[in-house]
């Protein structure tokens, strides 16, 4: 039997090579966010950022120290607003797409 990774592993190798699914990814995690699940959006946007910019360039491209960031997404992190909007337009822009809130 084939040895397989870890889920984690499976889902960062996905959003690396299908960029439908990354951004339907990257979707999801702002739309928990926006349903007030803070800590699935923020499980969620660590790992497509990890699996596409990586936290080093995402730091250099906002200007936001890297270690922040990885504490902002963390488990016990608490996202300002002003960052969080702040990394999740980068990420938007890099993606190519434009997110919308309808009702």
């Amino acid at each position: 039997m084939a040895k397989s990774g870890s889920f984690k592993e499976l889902v960062q190798a996905r959003i690396a090579r299908d960029p439908k699914f990354a951004n339907a990814l990257l979707l999801e995690g702002v739309d928990a966010f926006l349903s007030g699940d803070v800590d699935t959006g923020k499980t969620i946007i660590r790992d497509y950022i990890k699996a596409t910019v990586g936290f080093e360039k995402l730091g250099r491209d906002t200007e936001t120290p890297p270690k922040s960031l990885i504490r902002m997404f963390g488990a016990r992190g608490n996202p300002a607003a002003r960052n969080l909007f702040n990394v999740i337009g980068y990420l938007q822009k890099r993606a190519g797409i434009e997110l919308h809130v309808t009702t």
